[in-house]
């Protein structure tokens, strides 16, 4: 019965994003159910075949790799803080960007990440049937994250239709950056952390297709290069002409910068949390002084309750799943990852089924907080007019990154029981 329950789920998550379409008319059917058939071959890949589970359980264990590498270098600096019989969340989890954040970006000074974001991106466009650049840039914020992949688009942002930027804008809500996925594997399972990567990918390009259709011709389906305002052919892109004509900045400013970056992020994201959990326990308080029982988690656990029972759990782990989602929504996903930590790999707190959906539901950006930083991103890169209709559509937003993570968890969910 569960499994019925968790089918029709699906169902109901893209009926929704159909009712909320801005043109239904324009909906591209033939790339939804493209894209949707092979976003449940991955799943079925990743999840059910010891050769698929190896893969992804290889990443993960790459990544956890490259925390205990990073652990050295905290161990030079802060001894005290990571010889110790249980580190805290700022030391395992968030520490170790200050490596991941500059090997990615190394990566991609010496050419090589770019490479994969463009012949990925080709490929999805082929099978997908979306343009170029959609595909190009739903790869791309895989790897450099929402507001990093709005900059380097600067000038395709200025040369697309206001809707297509808004199109970048919903996708925008459902991408993690791939330098932060060694925090997420400290705290919950990292094969399902890095099923959820390109599950969210092709969802974001099935949910932002129904809530947001846009016809583009063969015109202007274009990439731009980002040096001047002239259109380049693919074979340009393809033979380099694009970056051959920016001047490379030395590696070793390259890298202090990167560096640099790395621990703002670290710094950003501890603030983050600790203003979202310190706000969230006054909100509490406040609320308790109405009702004892009354708390933000509760009400929130109502309000995202039928979605989460519509994944198939039982209705005491679904009200748990809905409380989780709600705090993601509000907060982010590294408040609810903190919490869960300690018992989310306990047979006993957490069935296999609910262990993957869950953990697939929190890995992305999906928040408020994410909506004001791709607001902000915007507003430095194109005109009044297109920042005012990407402000306008906040709920969109929302609704989309939400849905891309219920059907990213839902689809998992088919395969874990």
């Amino acid at each position: 019965m569960y499994l019925i329950i968790n089918i029709i789920g699906i169902a109901v998550y893209l009926a929704i994003a159909i009712l909320f379409s801005k043109n239904r008319k324009k909906i591209n059917w033939r790339s939804v159910l493209v894209v949707l058939v092979l976003n449940l071959v991955l799943a079925w890949i990743f999840t059910s075949f010891g050769w698929g589970r190896a893969i992804v359980q290889g990443a993960a264990d790459g990544f956890n790799w490259l925390v205990d590498v990073a652990y050295t270098g905290i161990a030079f600096a802060l001894p005290s803080w990571v010889h110790v019989k249980q580190m805290d969340f700022v030391t395992s989890s968030l520490l170790p960007i200050l490596l991941i954040v500059p090997m990615f970006d190394i990566l991609t000074y010496i050419g090589i990440l770019p490479w994969f974001i463009k012949w990925i991106g080709k490929g999805l466009s082929w099978v997908t049937g979306q343009p170029k650049f959609e595909s190009f840039f739903s790869v791309e914020m895989m790897f450099l994250g929402n507001t990093e992949a709005l900059a380097v688009s600067k000038l395709q942002l200025k040369k697309m239709s206001a809707e297509r930027d808004l199109t970048l804008a919903l996708m925008s809500m459902s991408c993690v950056t791939a330098s932060i996925l060694g925090a997420y594997t400290q705290m919950v399972p990292g094969q399902y952390v890095l099923t959820a990567v390109p599950l969210n990918i092709l969802n974001a390009i099935i949910i932002t297709n129904i809530l947001n259709p846009v016809t583009v011709t063969p015109e202007e389906d274009k990439i731009y290069g980002v040096t001047d305002d002239q259109s380049l052919t693919e074979e340009q892109l393809q033979s380099g002409e694009a970056d051959a004509a920016v001047k490379r900045e030395p590696f070793f400013s390259f890298l202090g910068d990167s560096i640099l970056g790395a621990g703002k992020l670290v710094l950003i994201i501890t603030a983050n949390v600790i203003a979202f959990v310190a706000l969230a326990a006054l909100i509490d308080k406040l609320l308790m002084l109405v009702a004892p029982w009354l708390t933000l988690e509760h009400i929130l656990g109502v309000i995202m309750f039928p979605f989460a029972w519509l994944t198939g759990l039982s209705v005491s782990d679904a009200f748990d799943f809905a409380q989780y989602m709600g705090t993601k929504i509000i907060t982010n996903e590294f408040v609810v990852m903190q919490k869960i930590a300690p018992h989310i790999n306990d047979s006993h707190y957490f069935s296999p089924h609910y262990r993957a959906m869950l953990t697939v539901f929190l890995t992305s950006f999906a928040n408020f907080g994410t909506t004001g930083m791709i607001i902000g991103a915007f507003k430095g890169m194109v005109d009044k007019k297109k920042n005012d209709l990407i402000s306008k559509n906040v709920g969109y937003m929302l609704l989309s990154g939400t849905l891309v993570s219920l059907m990213s968890a839902g689809i998992v969910g088919l395969f874990v029981w």
